[in-house]
């Protein structure tokens, strides 16, 4: 993988880089009904990257708080996700669709499995784990 991936947004506005020695980008897909909706899509494809390997070459996203436990950037102008940022990690989940060149990502597990749509089949020898916070932000019980 070029050490130095790059992604942005689809009409390019914003950009990015980042700076990383690994060979691959782990990628988590999450099924969470969240991640569902902020995507438009049946789960999101997110790399997780430190928050340090990060730089933003053109524009900057625009944040949006969407639950009482994480904050998601876009794309002002065209509105496509770039990532999401929990409170309590120490990295940003990059939209593996806003990589330039994906390819290099290596899925390895599936989040928030409780809410998987029946239909969806990806990878499905990956361990799968279930959410532990509601939309609301209160433990699952």
């Amino acid at each position: 993988m070029n050490r130095h991936p790059e992604g942005g947004c689809l009409c390019g506005e914003v950009r990015y880089r980042i700076d990383t020695d690994d060979e691959t980008l782990a990628c988590t897909f999450c099924h969470c009904s969240m991640c569902r909706k902020a995507m438009g899509s049946p789960f999101a494809s997110l790399a997780a990257v430190r928050r340090d390997a990060i730089a933003w070459t053109r524009g900057a996203p625009t944040l949006y708080r969407s639950s009482p436990i994480a904050t998601r950037a876009f794309c002002d102008r065209c509105g496509t996700p770039l990532y999401y940022d929990g409170d309590q990690e120490d990295h940003l989940a990059i939209t593996v669709g806003s990589l330039d060149d994906p390819a290099h990502v290596v899925p390895d597990h599936h989040y928030g499995a409780e809410s998987r749509l029946p239909w969806v089949d990806i990878h499905p020898e990956l361990p799968a784990h279930a959410t532990t916070e509601t939309f609301e932000g209160q433990p699952r019980s």
